[in-house]
C-alpha cells in the first residue's frame, strides 16, 4: 500500500494493489527495469553484493528475488521467492527448513528482504547450516540513523521500531509484515547477543548508504523524482556528504568462520 500523504506521486502500475499478491511483485519487477534512476540503484547494490561473494563451485541463494535481476550480475545464483512468481527458480520460506544439504551454498544474498522475516532466528539457523565455512550472508537492508528514522517513520508505510524488545514480529503477510529496524537491531544494537547465539558468523562489514538517492528514485511504489542521467551526480554528492551518518540503507557482509 502507498503512504496516503503521497497519493499524487503513486506509481500507476501499483497504486492500490495488495503488496502480498504475487502479481504485484511481477509489476514491481517491471518498474525496477523501466525506471532508469531506480535501476541504477539496483545495479550498484548488485555490484556490491557480487564483489563480496567468494569464488567457488557451490551456488548462491537469493531470497526475495521476485522483483529484481540479481541473476544477471551474480553467477550460479538460485533465485527464490516466498510465493510462486514467474521466472523464479524456487519457492521457499526463509523461516522454514531449506531444501539444501549442509554446507551446500557459498552464500546467501538479498535486497530489502531480511526486515520482512518475522522469525529471523529461524532464518539464521538455516543459513548457518547451509552456508559453507568461508561463505557469506550479504544484503542491502534499511538502516537506523537519525535521518533514516525520519524517512521511515514519516515517508514510508512499513513499521520501523528500533525499540523492539526481540527479533520477531507478528506475521501478517509475506511482504506486509516488517520491521525496518530489524537489521540494525540484530547486527548493531544486539550485536553481542548475535555473536553469542550464532558464533559461526563474523560481522565483516556494515556500510551505511544512500541518504537520499532511493527517495529521489521514488522506489517501487512512487514516481521517480529525478531523471536517470542524474544518478551519478546524486551519488557523488551523497558520498561527499557523509553516508555513514545519514544513510537510509546499509550494505552488510557476514562471513562464516572456517572450522
Amino acid at each position: 500500500m502507498q503512504n496516503k500523504k503521497f497519493l499524487l506521486l503513486a506509481h500507476p502500475l501499483t497504486y492500490g494493489l495488495d503488496i502480498d499478491d504475487p502479481g504485484t511483485t511481477l509489476l514491481r519487477r517491471q518498474i525496477v527495469k523501466t525506471k532508469p534512476f531506480l535501476r541504477s540503484i539496483y545495479e550498484e547494490w548488485y555490484r556490491l553484493i557480487a564483489r563480496a561473494i567468494p569464488a567457488g563451485a557451490e551456488p548462491v541463494l537469493e531470497l526475495g528475488a521476485g522483483a529484481g535481476f540479481m541473476k544477471a550480475v551474480v553467477p550460479n545464483l538460485i533465485t527464490s521467492e516466498v510465493f510462486p512468481v514467474e521466472g523464479i527458480d524456487m519457492t521457499m520460506d526463509a523461516c522454514a527448513p531449506w531444501p539444501f544439504a549442509d554446507q551446500a551454498l557459498r552464500g546467501v544474498a538479498m535486497t530489502n528482504v531480511l526486515h520482512h522475516l518475522p522469525q529471523v532466528r529461524l532464518f539464521l539457523r538455516e543459513a548457518t547450516r547451509c552456508v559453507k565455512p568461508g561463505g557469506v550472508m550479504v544484503m542491502i537492508e534499511p538502516w537506523n540513523t537519525a535521518w533514516a528514522r525520519v524517512v521511515y517513520r514519516h515517508l514510508h508505510h512499513e513499521p520501523f521500531d528500533e525499540g523492539a524488545a526481540d527479533w520477531q514480529f507478528p506475521a501478517r503477510g509475506p511482504l506486509s509484515s516488517a520491521n525496518g529496524a530489524l537489521p540494525w537491531i540484530v547486527w548493531q544494537r544486539d550485536a553481542a547477543q548475535f555473536q553469542k547465539e550464532f558464533p559461526a558468523w563474523h560481522i565483516e562489514q556494515i556500510t551505511p548508504l544512500m541518504p537520499v538517492a532511493y527517495l529521489l528514485s521514488g522506489g517501487i511504489s512512487l514516481r521517480a523524482l529525478m531523471p536517470g542521467w542524474t544518478y551519478r551526480v546524486v551519488r557523488a554528492i551523497e558520498k561527499m556528504g557523509g553516508e555513514a551518518r545519514c544513510g537510509t540503507f546499509a550494505f552488510l557482509v557476514l562471513r562464516k568462520h572456517d572450522p
